[in-house]
């Protein structure tokens, strides 16, 4: 028996619509990574107009073969111990190696797991830059908070735990609820102080029968549920066949399979409306698959076989990433789930994406965006993995979207043309309008524009909003415009405009904020600094993009504009972007500038643009202290306020005050639970 590659064409039945310190002090988070013009303690006018930058060819990512990456996870680990010594971490905790990426001028960037006293730290994940593996010269931290429980001693049986973890799932109407996997003790650091706790996980199915992954994580001495998030990534998507295409198949013998095996062996199996299992690899006697109508069950075969070559294809040629995993190996496809099931979804356990038939078993839900998008999901688990709840879910699922809407561009098939509407074939809504849009998502009646500070308590799918349209905003700018045939008219939440730095730069900054800056916890405010990051590596802190990318955050309501001033006129700004820790209930701290060469008093209009990382903004009480002492109440405590992070900028009337001299910000946290750091502040005499 011998295999062969094949290319095979799928006929359509007719036109379808369509540099390493070793003092933990020497490094830096990731605000440090963000170089900006406007320096601790000096004063600048807002920067001039400069050409747009070419990339730095340097600060992208080398594609590496499987033998490549590995050696650079055994050099990790190898020396795990040495960068977990350089991080000042404590005697009981450890590293685990989960990824690593290599840029063009050496740039090692290792991402980490961590365990505290053998247990894994859920929500204590790291990225550690350096100019080789275990060098540590920078840090990118999923937690500020030090991993240090009160204990490792559980109170609360593992019977508790489950019981409420059956409960969590039947509270969201699941099906059949069943624990997958019994209750592990983990110490739980996404959110406020690292305790020791359950994680339990829970299958059946969710209300719309998508299989279920719930994990609950539960107070291991309180019993108090402390957070929950599904497993499993779903998104409802469209199906659009995509012409007759060029598959790779392989040949066994007289019989032909669809497993492609120039893109890590990716498969394509039909599940025959079943639910469970791998099911049937499709196979046959030609190499002719489908014939372009949904009642053909090769056709939807094609399309999901088709979307994933895509996909890999994208992720190499453009990015560099060799598979999901950066390993070279593929994942597969599953087609025909369940019956009328109207959705998709990519699932970590078998490490795949299952596409339903859609509403009357008519309508496939594996076009290009769609599969692009599930896979992408895996992705993102690879990588940052950010947690599929609260804003980093809504991140999660934009990210998918991002990535399913570039491959739809890269794929240019004139049957299915790049655009940024998601859905927009299918007519999931009866009425021929797309499910989501980009350039203003609040187009579909649920998605929001820009940030609010409850935005983490709604749907992901809707969360995602504010960053898909961050996307849309950098790519294309905002106001009326026609791309590929569509209209768009894109607004921003402080009505100024944005001019867009083109698809091809957008993408590569996402990417590499994605693969080298996010971590499991990032939030919105999380997402700006490290896309700042990720544009001041690829194209420099004085750049034309790197201001862009501000803009176009402020576009959403995150942040400040570029000229750092809060309201995007000129002004000069002095700026402090060296992180300070707040403690938990604890003393005051405070962060200064030097303002000098201002004649007279301050402004009545004094700005105070204010970056505080914290993981529950109602602990905190904020005040401008003027150089003569005088406090002025920025943000006053409200217990009720469990939103995370402050960033804001706030006017004074500081016009009784001499304007130049030493100013404080002065930050104090007056609960328990919860840290955090002043990110960066400023102020802006206009």
């Amino acid at each position: 028996m011998r295999s062969r590659s094949s290319h095979r064409r799928t006929p359509q039945a007719g036109p379808r619509p369509t540099r390493r310190r070793t003092a933990a002090a020497a490094l830096a988070g990731v605000a440090a990574l963000v170089a900006t013009a406007v320096q601790a303690g000096s004063a600048t006018a807002a920067p001039d107009a400069t050409p747009a930058a070419q990339p730095k060819p340097a600060a992208e990512s080398v594609r590496l073969t499987p033998a490549q990456r590995a050696e650079l996870i055994r050099e990790a680990n190898a020396t795990r111990a040495d960068t977990a010594e350089d991080l000042g971490l404590g005697a009981q905790e450890k590293l685990v190696v989960r990824d690593v990426l290599k840029d063009r001028d050496g740039t090692v960037h290792v991402r980490y797991e961590r365990t505290y006293d053998g247990l894994p730290v859920l929500g204590g994940d790291l990225v550690v830059r350096g100019e080789r593996p275990g060098a540590a010269e920078s840090v990118v931290k999923a937690t500020r908070a030090a991993v240090e429980p009160a204990t490792t001693t559980a109170t609360v049986s593992t019977a508790e735990a489950k019981q409420q973890a059956l409960s969590a799932a039947k509270a969201e109407d699941a099906k059949s609820p069943d624990v997958d996997r019994a209750p592990r003790k983990v110490v739980w650091a996404a959110s406020g102080t690292p305790t020791v706790a359950y994680e339990t996980v829970v299958g059946g199915l969710q209300h719309d029968g998508t299989p279920q992954e719930l994990h609950v994580v539960t107070d291991a001495t309180t019993g108090e549920k402390l957070y929950a998030w599904q497993a499993v990534r779903n998104a409802t998507g469209h199906t659009v066949y995509s012409g007759t295409v060029d598959l790779t198949s392989t040949r066994s013998g007289s019989t032909y399979h669809l497993t492609d095996g120039a893109r890590g062996g990716h498969r394509t199996y039909n599940l025959n409306r079943g639910t469970s299992g791998t099911g049937t690899l499709f196979s046959g006697s030609d190499d002719v698959w489908g014939n372009g109508s949904p009642s053909n069950l090769e056709s939807a075969a094609a399309d999901a076989h088709y979307g994933a070559a895509l996909t890999w294809d994208y992720y190499k040629n453009v990015h560099g990433r060799s598979g999901i995993r950066g390993d070279g190996v593929g994942a597969y496809s599953r087609v025909h789930y369940g019956n009328n099931y109207v959705n998709a979804f990519w699932s970590d356990s078998c490490f795949c994406m299952t596409y339903g038939d859609g509403s009357g078993n008519a309508n496939p839900l594996t076009s290009i965006d769609v599969a692009a998008h599930e896979m992408t999901h895996g992705l993102t688990s690879n990588t940052a993995g950010l947690v599929y709840s609260g804003e980093s879910g809504g991140l999660n699922e934009a990210t998918s979207d991002i990535f399913g809407a570039t491959v739809e561009f890269y794929a240019a098939n004139p049957s299915d043309v790049g655009d940024y509407l998601i859905g927009e074939e299918i007519d999931i809504n009866g009425d021929g309008t797309p499910l989501r849009y980009m350039d203003r998502p609040s187009r579909d009646g649920a998605s929001k524009d820009a940030w609010y500070s409850g935005i983490g308590s709604i749907d992901v799918h809707y969360s995602s909003g504010p960053a898909n349209h961050f996307f849309y905003l950098l790519s294309e700018g905002s106001g009326a415009k026609t791309i590929n045939g569509v209209g768009y008219d894109s607004p921003t939440s402080d009505g100024l405009p944005v001019t867009g730095i083109g698809r091809a730069k957008a993408e590569k900054i996402w990417f590499r904020a994605l693969t080298t800056k996010f971590t499991s916890t990032t939030n919105y405010a999380g997402a700006r600094t490290g896309t700042l990051a990720a544009t001041g590596e690829l194209y420099g802190t004085d750049s034309a993009e790197y201001r862009a990318v501000q803009d176009a955050w402020a576009g959403i309501n995150v942040g400040a504009r570029s000229g750092d001033d809060g309201g995007g006129g000129d002004g000069t700004t002095f700026e402090n972007t060296t992180d300070v820790p707040v403690p938990d209930n604890g003393a005051a701290v405070t962060s200064s500038v030097t303002v000098t060469g201002q004649a007279g008093n301050a402004p009545s209009d004094l700005r105070v643009p204010v970056d505080i990382v914290h993981t529950w903004r109602g602990d905190l009480v904020v005040d401008l202290l003027a150089p003569d002492g005088t406090a002025y109440r920025l943000l006053s405590r409200t217990s009720g306020d469990s939103s995370d992070n402050v960033d804001e900028t706030y006017t004074v009337d500081a016009s009784s005050e001499t304007a130049n001299g030493t100013w404080r910000l002065r930050v104090q946290d007056q609960a328990a639970r919860d840290t955090g750091y002043i990110n960066r502040w400023g102020l802006t005499f206009p």
